[in-house]
């Protein structure tokens, strides 16, 4: 795959990643159990998911090496919290510190992405935004105070800005590059409408 085609379709890594966050809010919001074993499990399932995805999705769509680094390093941090969240019993003060560490980890890596690639990457702008939601929510978890219902809740509302911001901003980014979109009509090719007989 040429670094033109990967570009192309760099859309993906946050349509995918936001789509997953969005399944993951569902579960937290039609679930009447807001106790940390629910916020673990949730965390857990989501975290490996994405991690093992956004990680297989970078690798062959994102073009840029640092970035590609940077976001595996992000991808497997994800996951291997998410394997924590699985399978270390634990309670509210747990899930608090688990989740805040990684929030704090991978929201420094994504600000760095988003700040890296202003101007010259059409995702830093998500990337950037990202990972401000991610270190409000490391920074929400360390303030807040122990109440399971709280947090977790937090972590669904977390979870449900995440994906639909990823998921409208990945779609952009694909219809901005999209043919025909922005493009200008080559030297000498007619304008369709303005062909002379």
């Amino acid at each position: 795959m040429t670094a033109a085609s990967a570009r192309a379709q760099d859309w993906a890594v946050p349509v995918v990643r936001g789509a997953l966050a969005l399944a993951a809010t569902a579960a937290i919001t039609f679930s009447q159990d807001h106790s940390p074993a629910l916020g673990l499990l949730v965390f857990g399932i989501w975290a490996v998911a994405v991690g093992v995805v956004v990680g297989a999705l970078s690798l062959r769509f994102v073009a840029d090496r640092t970035t590609r680094a940077i976001t595996l390093v992000a991808a497997i941090v994800t996951a291997v919290a998410g394997l924590l969240a699985l399978t270390v019993p634990g309670g509210l003060p747990f899930f608090l510190t688990l989740v805040s560490a990684w929030a704090a980890i991978t929201g420094f890596l994504e600000l760095y992405l988003g700040l890296r690639g202003r101007g010259r990457d059409a995702g830093a702008r998500d990337r950037l935004a990202a990972g401000v939601f991610t270190a409000v929510l490391a920074v929400l978890f360390v303030l807040l105070p122990p109440d399971s219902v709280t947090a977790v809740g937090f972590f669904g509302a977390y979870l449900a800005i995440l994906g639909v911001y990823l998921v409208i901003g990945g779609l952009s980014q694909k219809w901005a590059g999209a043919p025909g979109r922005g493009e200008t009509p080559a030297a000498g090719a007619a304008t369709p409408g303005t062909e002379q007989s």
